[in-house]
């Protein structure tokens, strides 16, 4: 169903819940820790009564217990060169100093207290802290008198420590709150200032957590890009881990580990398809507990192999805990689904809770420089002119503003709704080569030959000759011809209305939307805006790959419109809803249908960006809004979120607050609030994606009760990897050699167009071009080969 407004949209994607697990870094408490000077990893090990502590020296290349065997632990945290675990029952705190010394040490009992029983530990480089079981009251120990006395009268739901500091969340507010021996704490508190946050990890001059929104904020030093957060997407990560100089994430939804920082020695490029419950960092290497064995693999520059170099390894130690056994009721969120194989007796893993993160308030003003800095005197004059072109901006959207409610209030008052046909102008050729991709993907042979010019604008079909006058209903003609309104017609649903099919008197089938009625002001304002889109975008726009606009309705809070019928439905229940539509005339089982499909809706798409005056932006191109006509041709519905755009030749960008549905949405334009005409090249990618492999943009990859995986993180990497078939719908028939070609260059297109970064994606004309292209190949009309201009996905 698409959302009718941004507003509806943010309680859609309130719908995909943060799911928080517990977060692990340089010097928090979790079943795996780090000693970093010492290369040794420890974790808690399963099956056995006592949850001892297993370990493995890479300085030492050995694997070894620390004692005693006989004590069981609920939780570790590591840091230079010792390893402290929290006693189970939280009474007792046991160190092991100086782990790089050939020579085991004997455990150093730091805490004793039946009475005051601990619910988490966070070991920095010298100092150690925990929180009370049940007050959330801090304690500090060692590390001088600057940890001595942490902040009085406040209580913390999470702590985590760092190099000379520590923070943590406060329970009232959320807020972070910094203290320590060095004056990093204090500026990354002021940094963090009052936003609230839901988790928090330290790394040894930084710190990373989740916000409301469940976007990843970074603090602190940033010599090394440890805070330059790549694909921040909310909801995105759900566990961080962090280093010195780098920072490390579990996707969260397909347990895969991404780092960033660390001058980009932390490439997991050879471990990306090994899926992670939990993660851990040192100075200069991760960790992680592989999810298919509970083994651990360690990366990154300070991790040595046998041979001296920098590699990835996995470690001689399995059967280690991915979190805390504890006592049989004591989980809010539900059981980890294997605890009965890896914790003893009564005890128990409890699963992670769901948090419902809030969305993000739109960016703020960026100012071109900082407020205690005042500007140059040439810089003076910059801004000046630039206030200058600001004004007569401003004073032009005034005159835009008046104009849009003029045309309303002469909308609400003409019988007949007249409309502009855009002047259509042939787009300028663009021989600007570029090279956007800096790291070549493995493509096949047939890929591999075609040169990396960039493709040449091209205008798409013919536009339909359509009438330019948009005929005026009453709302007892409408509720006639769908017998008033009543569920045998409702056939979907749009950005502001359920829509009914219906039949005219003169014969004409339509499809009748009729916006959601309702008394609360906003609602109705809402109703109002996504209307009023639609009626002033397709009563200007004819093309045969758009929904054709017949007429419209306004009475008393009615509004309706009354577009023409689509015989064969939505795209989307096509893919997605088999057992639902007519299958007996259905040709969606065909690769070249398919390919069609794509090209019209593409063909649309571009009208709207190259040949629309002004240009328009969709904002909401996926599947449910493809619909298919009598003939199977492709046509792109539902303008209710749709944009006038700035010159979209010049790629021009408009700080818009995101709106669009989940799965389909542009990344940068859902994280940066900026808006351009490659987010519909996003959403139209995703499309492709579906087509291809039959799933939804989200979908639960092993079935009911998986977590949810997004389809670009499915498919992509099987593309990259020169894997497609793996990927393709098993509904359609397998390529022959010709198809092949053509489903490959479909399917490399898909790839260019879900690219993180819009500069990176095609434009919608060199998606047509390449769509045409395929479709060629599939009639037979080049013979089976793509030639040098065959495949030209650049980005501009």
């Amino acid at each position: 169903m698409t959302p009718p407004t941004p507003s509806s949209f943010l309680l859609l994607t309130l719908s995909f819940l943060l799911l928080l697990s517990p977060s692990h870094s340089l010097g928090t408490a979790s079943t795996l820790a780090l000693s970093s000077s010492s290369l040794t990893v420890c974790g808690l090990s399963a099956d056995q009564s006592a949850h001892s502590l297993r370990c493995y020296s890479a300085l030492h290349r050995l694997s070894f217990s620390l004692p005693p065997s006989s004590a069981s632990f609920s939780l570790l945290s590591g840091a230079y060169d010792s390893i402290c675990g929290l006693r189970s029952g939280g009474y007792s705190i046991l160190c092991w100093d100086k782990l790089s010394s050939p020579s085991l040490s004997p455990p150093k009992r730091i805490y004793y207290s039946p009475a005051n029983v601990l619910t988490t530990i966070s070991l920095g480089d010298s100092h150690l802290c925990g929180l009370l079981n049940g007050t959330g009251r801090l304690i500090c120990l060692r590390g001088g008198d600057s940890f001595r006395l942490p902040p009085q009268d406040q209580n913390f739901s999470q702590v985590s420590s760092g190099s000379g500091f520590s923070c943590g969340i406060l329970t009232n507010g959320s807020v972070v709150r910094c203290w320590g021996s060095n004056s990093l704490a204090a500026s990354i508190q002021n940094e963090f200032g009052d936003m609230p946050m839901l988790s928090l990890e330290a790394g040894g001059h930084h710190v990373c957590g989740i916000n409301l929104t469940g976007l990843v904020v970074c603090k602190g030093r940033n010599d090394f890009g440890q805070l330059d957060v790549p694909f921040n997407l909310p909801l995105e990560y759900s566990m961080l881990s962090l280093g010195a100089s780098h920072s490390c994430a579990i996707r969260r939804l397909n347990k895969t580990v991404i780092c960033w920082g660390g001058d980009g020695n932390y490439s997991l490029k050879d471990i990306g398809g090994v899926y992670f419950e939990l993660i851990a960092s040192g100075v200069n290497f991760s960790c992680g507990l592989v999810t298919s064995n509970f083994s651990i693999l360690c990366w990154g520059p300070g991790w040595p192999s046998r041979s001296g170099n920098s590699t990835v390894q996995l470690l001689p130690l399995t059967g280690i805990l991915p979190g805390p056994c504890v006592d049989v009721g004591s989980c809010d969120c539900g059981i980890y689904a294997q605890s009965q194989s890896l914790c003893s007796g009564n005890e128990i893993i409890c699963s992670p809770c769901e948090i419902e993160p809030e969305m993000p308030p739109a960016l703020p003003p960026r100012g071109p420089f900082p407020s205690s800095t005042p500007p140059s005197k040439s810089l003076s004059k910059k801004l000046l002119a630039f206030a200058i072109v600001g004004s007569v901006g401003t004073f032009l959207g005034l005159c835009t503003a008046i104009y849009i409610l003029w045309t309303r209030s002469c909308l609400h008052r003409k019988k007949v709704h007249n409309s502009v046909q855009p002047t259509i102008t042939k787009a300028s050729s663009n021989n600007n080569s570029s090279n956007s991709n800096n790291n070549p993907l493995s493509r096949s042979s047939t890929i591999r030959r075609q040169g990396s010019r960039i493709m040449r604008r091209q205008r798409s079909g013919p536009s339909s000759k359509h009438g330019d006058r948009a005929e005026e209903f009453s709302f007892s003609e409408l509720a006639a011809v769908t017998n008033d309104f009543s569920t045998e017609n409702k056939i979907g649903a749009g950005s502001f209305g359920i829509v009914y099919r219906g039949k005219l008197p003169d014969g004409r089938e339509v499809a009748i939307k009729r916006g959601e009625t309702g008394s609360k002001l906003k609602k109705l304002q809402e109703k109002e805006s996504a209307f009023d889109s639609e009626l002033a975008f397709l009563s200007r726009l004819h093309h045969k790959h758009l929904v054709k606009l017949v007429g419209y309705c306004v009475d008393m809070d009615e509004r309706l419109l009354v577009y023409e019928y689509m015989k064969n439905g939505a795209l989307y229940d096509h893919l997605h809803r088999m057992d639902e539509v007519d299958k007996s005339g259905s040709l969606i089982n065909l690769w070249t249908m398919r390919i069609k499909i794509a090209l019209d809706a593409a063909r649309g798409i571009e009208y709207l960006h190259n040949y629309a005056v002004p240009p328009i932006i969709h904002r909401d191109i996926k599947s449910s809004n493809i619909l298919l006509d009598g003939n199977w041709n492709a046509r792109v519905s539902d303008f209710g979120l749709s944009l006038m755009g700035p010159d979209l030749s010049l790629d021009g960008q408009q700080p818009l607050k995101a709106a669009g549905t989940v799965g389909y949405i542009d990344p940068e334009y859902y994280g940066l609030n900026v808006l351009t005409a490659k987010s519909d090249v996003y959403g139209l990618g995703v499309v492709l994606l579906e087509l291809l492999t039959g799933k939804r943009a989200i979908f639960r990859n092993g079935g009911e009760g998986s977590a949810p995986m997004r389809l670009v993180d499915y498919a992509v990497p099987a593309i990259m990897a020169g894997e497609l078939t793996k990927v393709l719908d098993k509904r359609v028939p397998s390529p022959d050699v010709i198809e092949g070609e053509a489903v490959e260059l479909m399917a490399y297109t898909a790839m260019h167009c879900v690219n993180l970064e819009g500069k990176d994606r095609p434009t919608m004309s060199d998606v047509v071009m390449n769509l045409e292209r395929a479709l060629a190949i599939c009639n037979g009309s080049s013979h089976g080969s793509i030639s040098s201009e065959g495949i030209s996905i650049i980005a501009e």
